[in-house]
Order: C-alpha cells, then structure tokens, then sequence
C-alpha cells in the first residue's frame, strides 16, 4: 500500500509552513520550488476512468494544471497540454510522464493572451489528439498588489486576457468538436468568494470565470457537454513565489487554513478526473471548492 493509500492525519501529510522566501520571476518554475510540489508524479494511481479519452488542459507545465494532465495520463487519456514557451523545462517533464503511461502526448509552447494562439492551439490539440472530449482551461496570471494605483492598465489587461479572454477563445474554437458525453472544466477560485485586497484583478477574473461556466453550462447540455468549475483555495504551485504573493506571505502560505498548510496538486487532481469521467455525469453548472475548510459560500 502507498502512502497516499494509508490512513494518514491530512494536518501533517504534507510539507507546513514556516518555508522559505523564494521569490521568482513570473511565471514560475515548479522544479524551483522548496519544498517540491506533489503534482503526483509517483503518489496518483489511476484506475481506468478516462481510458480512451482525449483532453487538453492549459497551464499544465506546473501546479494544478500539472497534476490535472498526469492524473488524465495514469486513468487512460491521450493529453495535450498548453504553457508558455519559458516553462519549457517543467513542460518537457509532464510530457515524459505523459508518454510514461503509454498515452500521447502533445506539446502547445505558447502564450493564451492571444486570441490566434488559443484557437490555434485547439486546432493543434484536435489534430494531434484525433478528437477533444476533456477541456481543461486552467491557464492563469496572479500577481499582487498593494494599492490599487498599482495595478495598471497593462497588468488588468493581462490578467483579464490570461484568465478571461482566453477561456472564451478556447471554448468558441473548441465547443464544435464536443460531442455527447464530453466535459469543460474550468479554474476558478476562493478569490471568488473570499477576494484578498491585494489581488483585485485576480479575484475579478475568478469570480468571472464561475460566472462565466454557469452560463456556458446552459448552452453546452444542449448538446449533452457539461462544464463545471473547481474552485482551489491556497495550494503550493509556482503561481505563489512568482509575484502572486509577497514574499512574507509565502513563508507562510497556508498557514491560515483549517489543516495548517497549503493543498498539494495531487490533492485537487481526482476533482478534474470526477468531472471529466462518467462518474460525474450528473454534474453541470456546479462548482466545487477545494478549500482546505475555508468553503466557498
């Protein structure tokens, strides 16, 4: 029995804070991470949910978009996963895992801020994978700051592009290609509920994308898709030390949780795989907070 099988105290299974400060350049490496994330590369056991699947998952060089893709990879799916040609290095890690579990893998270096590249990079998933029928859109941009005279037009207008725009992008260029049975899943977050001050741009862009897969929920079992949101609370990624948090925070984030650290990947990943498989056939429009206590009403 593994260790994630064993009955195991969640306040301890995993690393706690105090870390240490360890601030990069965005967007982030996960492999430059203390302590390294479990994205599940030797924890995640899969059990045949998606076996056949095809599926396209954004952000999936690290963190949650990471775990979402090898989690896929280990139930039986062929995997494209999309990241910024800079994170080229975690990226080309996720592909070997990938092909690892005997299931293609399809590399899209490119930047979703761009309206061509998404719907391109849909076109190339299609094409690689023979189809789409698990949409991951999970691709975000976080940075804080302390007032609000210092968020720019240029810095909304990334946030907006990276975590809203894009998602619309992908799901126009993507939704003919879903047929019965298929699922969207989208990234939101706590920052919908509970907005932080110094993320006023990112919690708006959360908030949207809840709003956002409720409505297209409506259109999409029309044609018998679903499309559900999964809303993380505070989980160890490189989206933290890479300017989504201040430095001082990080040596503590998680501390405020109900467990007393920080989810791990891994942890979140069976949430995409229920949404994505049959096992979740009776879900749309939902979302689900994966919050360590804290909720999401």
């Amino acid at each position: 029995m593994t260790d994630r099988l064993k009955l195991q105290d969640p306040r301890t299974q995993y690393p706690q804070p105090p870390f240490a400060e360890q601030p990069q350049q965005p967007p982030g490496l996960a492999s430059k991470l203390d302590p390294t994330p479990d994205h599940g590369e030797t924890s995640y056991q899969g059990s045949g949910k998606l076996v056949g699947r095809k599926a396209l998952v954004t952000g999936a060089d690290s963190g949650i978009g990471r775990a979402a893709a090898i989690a896929y990879a280990r139930e039986g799916a062929d995997v494209a996963i999309s990241y910024l040609p800079s994170e080229e290095a975690d990226a080309s890690e996720v592909v070997e895992l990938i092909k690892a579990e005997g299931r293609k893998a399809i590399a899209l270096p490119g930047d979703v801020c761009e309206e061509a590249w998404c719907r391109d990079l849909v076109k190339q998933a299609v094409d690689g994978l023979g189809g789409l029928d698990i949409l991951v859109i999970n691709a975000g941009r976080q940075q804080f700051h302390n007032e609000i005279a210092e968020v720019t037009t240029e810095d909304f207008d990334r946030t907006m592009k990276t975590n809203l725009y894009a998602l619309h992008w992908i799901v126009q260029a993507a939704e003919p290609h879903l047929e019965p049975g298929a699922a969207v899943i989208t990234t939101s977050s706590i920052q919908a509920y509970e907005p932080s001050a110094i993320l006023l741009d990112y919690a708006t862009t959360k908030a949207g994308i809840a709003a956002y897969t409720k409505a297209l929920s409506k259109h999409l079992i029309k044609k018998g898709v679903r499309a559900n949101v999964i809303a993380p609370g505070p989980f160890w990624t490189a989206l933290q030390p890479s300017g989504g948090q201040p430095d001082e925070k990080v040596t503590k984030f998680g501390q405020q949780s109900a467990f007393g650290r920080p989810g791990q990947p891994v942890e979140i990943a069976p949430f995409y795989v229920l949404l994505a498989s049959q096992e979740g056939s009776y879900m749309t429009g939902e979302v689900i907070g994966v919050t360590g206590g804290a909720g999401i009403a």
